[in-house]
């Protein structure tokens, strides 16, 4: 005989199974005795949930959904650390004599070294921050990711130069975008200073490089400390970095690129010397590396510039 357990749901049907009735006899007379097996009381599931199945853990489409998103992530990070290290193994195999790839703590101290080394000996470059009042917001944000670029680059270079922003104030709205924009702004290995760089450096030792100089860089000298204005392409005030110049008498050069490059033909017929700090940065940087104003150049300005190296113009 089977019996319900009074209000019991539909899926906690049944509570009481396999109910027997054993007799046993002793000398007194019969006792009944009733045994219960209670195998198994199911608790309320949320509708449309299967239940688990051979030990099985229930889980919801969404959670399975990002399983399998990070899942995804997790095998792409282990293909590139394989491809990374058969990239290394290759590299190694084909250049034996060099020294076997440094951990990151390592790296990041040789890098410390070489940018403080600069300060002292390599070449000097300032960004004049001084004209940033006349730039609009989405302007002072790219002229903050140009830092950050430049700063990247002088990282990698092998002969870093020593960089020092001048006119910058920590109230700015520059200041604030520079924090905001580049991670870890505030421990770049370089000199921040609201000082003009007229305050900073001799008269005689200042370049001021600016695309609208009549004359052409010609070299890069440990002696000179290099200016480069912090504007940006979208600036329509023309020529404010000459007119600085001149009116404090500072020597001005602009990079040789008339003298190396030719215009290449374009549907809007359109060419530009104008660079951003990073691209004047890489022009320079290379050059001292190589000591090739061609290479140098090819670095820096964009075949959208319109300008080309001679044996690439098709």
């Amino acid at each position: 005989m089977e019996d319900k357990l009074e209000g019991s749901s539909p899926q906690a049907e049944s509570y009481l199974l396999n109910r027997q009735e054993v007799s046993l006899e002793d000398g007194d007379g019969e006792i009944a005795l009733e045994s219960f097996q209670l195998l198994q009381i199911d608790t309320e599931f949320e509708s449309g949930r299967a239940l688990p199945i051979d030990g099985e853990v229930w889980c919801s489409k969404n959670v399975l959904r990002k399983q399998r998103h990070w899942e995804k992530i997790i095998t792409a990070k282990k293909s590139k650390r394989k491809l990374e290290k058969e990239r290394r193994k290759a590299q190694r195999t084909e250049n034996p004599g060099e020294s076997p790839q440094q951990s990151k703590r390592v790296l990041k101290a040789m890098t410390q070294e070489r940018l403080l080394a600069a300060k002292h000996s390599g070449p000097r470059l300032c960004i004049d921050l001084s004209l940033t009042s006349r730039m609009t917001k989405k302007e002072l944000s790219r002229l903050a990711g140009q830092i950050r670029r430049l700063y990247g680059s002088n990282k990698k270079a092998k002969k870093p130069f020593w960089i020092c922003l001048t006119g910058f104030t920590t109230d700015s709205p520059l200041y604030a975008e520079c924090l905001r924009m580049n991670d870890g702004f505030s421990n770049y290995l370089i000199d921040t200073t609201e000082e003009d760089c007229l305050n900073l450096f001799p008269l005689e030792s200042l370049v001021y490089l600016t695309p609208d100089s009549e004359h052409a860089l010609e070299d890069v000298d440990t002696d000179k400390v290099y200016i480069i204005g912090g504007l940006v392409d979208e600036s329509i005030q023309k020529k404010l970095t000459l007119q600085k110049a001149h009116e404090n008498s500072i020597q001005t050069a602009r990079l040789p690129i008339q003298e190396y490059m030719v215009k290449n033909a374009n549907a809007k017929n359109y060419h530009s010397e104008i660079l951003a700090i990073n691209q004047v940065f890489d022009i320079l940087s290379t050059y001292v590396e190589t000591r090739n104003w061609p290479a140098a150049l090819k670095t820096g300005v964009s075949l959208g510039k319109g300008y080309v190296i001679p044996d690439t113009v098709e």
